[in-house]
């Protein structure tokens, strides 16, 4: 497969919004979910998703560290993005990542209880669109 550079894939990977965010528990059994990284992201290497920290993806985080986001586009872009995840609780990142839109899920804001971060750095994106196929290895 052809090399890409981060810069090819932070352009494929611009106006993406929702993923499927692939974690395993403490058995290795997978377990997807829809997540959103709020779109219009300019892409550094790291995806970041609000949740909260007493949800069934933190503690497989916090057991194994390895996920999986999978993005598809109506044209037929296709990203799968490696990486390994933590949980970020620090404040300020909280508020320096934080967007208009997120109260539906997380109503008082960054004051919320129990909110927090998740950090995926990627390791390994691979992409297919189209005739184009490339991978981007960290």
């Amino acid at each position: 497969m052809k090399k890409a550079s981060l810069e090819t894939i932070a352009e494929k990977m611009k106006d993406l919004d929702f993923c499927m965010m692939i974690t395993k528990d403490e058995k290795q059994v997978p377990y997807s979910r829809p997540m959103s990284n709020n779109g219009k992201v300019e892409y550094d290497g790291d995806s970041w998703f609000f949740t909260y920290e007493d949800s069934n993806k933190v503690k497989q985080i916090k057991n194994d560290d390895t996920v999986s986001l999978i993005y598809q586009t109506d044209d037929m872009l296709f990203i799968d993005c490696c990486g390994k995840a933590e949980v970020i609780t620090d404040k300020e990142t909280l508020k320096d990542k934080w967007v208009d839109g997120l109260e539906q899920w997380f109503p008082e804001g960054t004051d919320t209880p129990g909110i927090c971060l998740l950090k995926v750095s990627a390791e390994r994106v691979t992409f297919w669109h189209k005739e184009e196929e490339g991978e981007y290895t960290a």
